[in-house]
C-alpha cells in the first residue's frame, strides 16, 4: 500500500503577483518523510493549476479572485467565511488530488500506477471494467494529507474548510468519464470493457462553480466554541451536510465597493465585455453586473494592439513575422461624471 500514518506537516501555500502577470504559489514547507518530498512538486503545481482556474471561472464577476483569497493558509490568510473562501478551498484542493492522479497515470511515482481494482467485473449491461482507470483513490489520499493538515484548529471555520477541501476532492471524482472499448468478430461491439479517466480540468472548475452558486450557509448556535460539547455540535452540523456541497458561514461583502480593511479593490476601472461571437450568456452580461448594477457608468476606450502576423519561416532556421496593428474597442467601469447643477437627478439601480 501507498499510504502511510503522516506525521505533523508544516504545509503553507503564500500566492505573489509575478512581474509576468501570472499567478504561482511559492514557500511551499513541509517536514516528513523523504518519500513524501517526490509528491511536493505535484502539490505546489496542483495549487497552482486551482489558482488558474479560479481566476478564469470568475474573470468577469465582481469577486475576480484577487491575490488576497489565495492564500490557504487560515491563519494568517482567509480572513471571512464566506462563500468565495468556499470556492478557493474547493478548486485548490480539487487541483492537488488532479495533478497528483494525472502524474501518476503518468507514471512520476514509483509506487503508483493504474486503478485496476476492479478489473474483469460486470459494470454494467454489456460491458467490463477493464483498461487503465486514473488513480484517483492515490490522488485522493495524498492530497488530502497534504492539504488538510493546513487545518489545525477544531472549530467552525476549520471544519468549513475541510469541508470544502472534501468537496473539491469529489467534484474530481464525479465529474471523471467512462471510456470504452469494443470486442467482438469483424468489429462488432459484442463485450466492452471500460475505464475511467480524468476530465478536463476546466469541466471541474464549472462543476465547483455551479456549487459555488448554490452554497449552503450553515447557521450555528451563538456560543458554539472550542468546547467539547462546541466542538460536537459543530461536528454534527457538517455531518449533517452533503460533502459535494460548499458551505459557508458568513455573507459575502458588497464587492462593488473599494473596502481597503478587506483588501477589495470595487470594480471602478474594471474591465468588462460587450461585443463577440464567442461570448457566452455571462460574459455579454458583464458590463451591466460590473459597471450598471455597481452604480458605475461604461466608458468606451480606443486602444491600438500590436501583435506578429503574416509569419514566415526561412530556411534554416527562423521564423520572420511583420508587426501588424490593430484598433479594438474596449470598455471599463467608471465612475459617473456628476449631473450639472440644478439637472434632474436619476437614481441608480442598486447594486
Amino acid at each position: 500500500m501507498f499510504l502511510m500514518k503522516p506525521p505533523v506537516y508544516i504545509f503553507l501555500f503564500t500566492c505573489a503577483f509575478q512581474l509576468s502577470h501570472t499567478w504561482s504559489v511559492n514557500n511551499f514547507l513541509m517536514t516528513g518523510p523523504k518519500a513524501y518530498l517526490i509528491y511536493s512538486s505535484s502539490v505546489a503545481a496542483g495549487a497552482q493549476s486551482g489558482i488558474e482556474e479560479c481566476k478564469y471561472q470568475f474573470a468577469w464577476d465582481r469577486w475576480n479572485c484577487p491575490e488576497r483569497a489565495l492564500q490557504l493558509s487560515s491563519h494568517g490568510g482567509l480572513r471571512s467565511a464566506n462563500r468565495e473562501t468556499a470556492f478557493v478551498h474547493a478548486i485548490s484542493s480539487a487541483g492537488v488530488m488532479y495533478t497528483l492522479t494525472r502524474n501518476c497515470s503518468l507514471g512520476d511515482f514509483d509506487n503508483c500506477g493504474c486503478d485496476d481494482s476492479r478489473n474483469g467485473q460486470l459494470g454494467g449491461q454489456g460491458w467490463l471494467w477493464g483498461g487503465c482507470s486514473d488513480n484517483v483513490g492515490f490522488g485522493e489520499a495524498i492530497s488530502k494529507q497534504f492539504v488538510d493538515a493546513l487545518e489545525t484548529g477544531q472549530d467552525a471555520r476549520a471544519a468549513m474548510n475541510l469541508h470544502n477541501n472534501e468537496a473539491g476532492r469529489k467534484a474530481v471524482k464525479g465529474t471523471m468519464k467512462r471510456t470504452c472499448k469494443c470486442h467482438g468478430v469483424s468489429g462488432s461491439c459484442t463485450t466492452q470493457t471500460c475505464w475511467l479517466q480524468l476530465p478536463e480540468f476546466r469541466e471541474v472548475g464549472a462543476h465547483l462553480k455551479e456549487k459555488y452558486h448554490a452554497a449552503l450557509k450553515v447557521d450555528l448556535l451563538q456560543g458554539a466554541g472550542n468546547s467539547a460539547a462546541g466542538r460536537g455540535a459543530i461536528a454534527d452540523t457538517f455531518r449533517s451536510i452533503s460533502t459535494r456541497e460548499l458551505v459557508h458561514l458568513e455573507d459575502s461583502p458588497d464587492y462593488c465597493l473599494e473596502n481597503k480593511t478587506l483588501g477589495l479593490l470595487g470594480t471602478e476601472g474594471r474591465e468588462c465585455l460587450r461585443r463577440g461571437r464567442a461570448l457566452g450568456r455571462w460574459e455579454r452580461r458583464s458590463c451591466r453586473r460590473l459597471c450598471g448594477d455597481c452604480g458605475l457608468a461604461v466608458e468606451e476606450r480606443r486602444a491600438e494592439t500590436v501583435s506578429s502576423c503574416n509569419c514566415k519561416f526561412h530556411w534554416c532556421c527562423a521564423v520572420h513575422c511583420e508587426q501588424c496593428r490593430r484598433r479594438v474597442t474596449k470598455y471599463f467601469c467608471s465612475r459617473a461624471e456628476r449631473p450639472p447643477r440644478g439637472a434632474a437627478h436619476k437614481p441608480g439601480r442598486k447594486p
